[in-house]
């Protein structure tokens, strides 16, 4: 959220329309309504970006956008590490472009996602702000094929903590691993034979937290 950098905390949730309804008792601002994802990830032949804990991400949604992540670092429960993203004009060209320079798809993932801004109390003075710890948040309501998410992005982590506690979600089940290797660990525990995170490749396949590695948060 401030200077490229990515601080965030992911969940998994069973009941994501109850998290919705604490979100809303909260006056959080709706900044963007429901709206499916296309993501593509990219690497390099030698998985090189992989290996090294690096994403290059196309996303379409309301917009095409591409977006490079280093590796993150895990402190305290959130993933901390460098993004740098902006958009691009056409999703179909960006993705020809990437080929052309010899990056190859690595698998492609679906979502919806809902997103909502929770902003520090403006009746607040700044002193007070900090001595909360709380600023804003943004909180994002993930629906993917395997499973519900929220996830918490903040200025530091205390403000992710304390939107975490407000919206009952258990700290210590926080995720550190990404969509990805979720999914991974889903692939390798029901013996998958596709590649692609896609609704349409998950129809009538229940995934359980076990397949996952998860606990739910909202419990």
């Amino acid at each position: 959220m401030n200077n490229m950098q990515e601080i965030e905390a992911k969940f998994y949730v069973e009941n994501l329309k109850k998290i919705e309804s604490r979100i809303q008792e909260l006056d959080a601002r709706l900044f963007q309504p429901r709206v499916l994802e296309t993501n593509i990830r990219f690497d390099l032949p030698d998985a090189r970006l992989r290996s090294e804990g690096r994403v290059l991400r196309l996303r379409q949604d309301t917009e095409a956008r591409l977006t490079y992540k280093d590796t993150g670092k895990s402190e305290q429960g959130t993933i901390n590490r460098t993004e740098i993203e902006f958009t691009v004009e056409n999703f179909e060209k960006a993705k020809l472009f990437l080929e052309a320079l010899g990056y190859q798809k690595l698998f492609e993932y679906d979502k919806y996602r809902t997103t909502y801004a929770l902003e520090s109390d403006s009746l607040l003075s700044e002193s007070q702000k900090q001595a909360s710890g709380f600023h804003s948040c943004y909180i994002m309501l993930d629906e993917l094929p395997y499973g519900n998410f929220v996830e918490i992005e903040g200025e530091n982590i205390s403000s992710i903590q304390n939107t975490a506690e407000k919206l009952g979600l258990n700290w210590s089940a926080s995720i550190k691993a990404s969509y990805s290797v979720l999914f991974e660990r889903v692939h390798h525990a029901i013996q998958l034979t596709f590649t692609d995170l896609t609704f349409a490749n998950f129809e009538g396949i229940t995934v359980s937290p076990e397949h996952l590695q998860v606990r739910p948060a909202d419990k």
